[in-house]
């Protein structure tokens, strides 16, 4: 199994990487991931929503992406500011919609536009970057 990666970016932190099985169990790591980058870096008053932000990026990919993988990514990149994202081979974007009362899913990614300070998705010529970006309090 391949090992996170970390790189060294501008602001001095490293960034967390890893790339998982497009598996529902991927979540479980992927949260293991967030919670090692906000603890190395002191933001541990993200976590909660951090976590959650993750868990449901990696559902969407796992429920609409294409190929055995994706890529989990946690940066710093400003000094309080920290982008969670997922990368993966479907080229379709992720559509913000009003499920019905009685739909069990859906709603997911409008729990990500109400914890993030921003978020979106950058496209790419083998699929797409869905990313969010948590700002610390302090």
């Amino acid at each position: 199994m391949p090992q996170p990666t970390t790189r060294v970016r501008p602001t001095g932190h490293p960034d967390y990487s890893e790339t998982l099985s497009r598996d529902p169990e991927s979540a479980v790591t992927a949260r293991g991931l967030v919670r090692t980058a906000l603890a190395a870096w002191g933001l541990d008053d993200l976590t909660d929503d951090a976590v959650l932000i993750v868990s449901e990026l990696v559902a969407n990919a796992v429920r609409h992406a294409r190929r055995r993988s994706i890529r989990v990514m946690v940066e710093r990149i400003a000094p309080r500011t920290v982008r969670v994202a997922v990368a993966d081979f479907s080229h379709a974007l992720p559509e913000l919609c009003a499920p019905k009362n009685d739909e069990e899913g859906g709603r997911g990614l409008a729990l990500v536009v109400a914890l993030a300070a921003n978020w979106g998705a950058d496209e790419r010529h083998w699929g797409k970057v869905v990313w969010a970006d948590l700002e610390a309090r302090r």
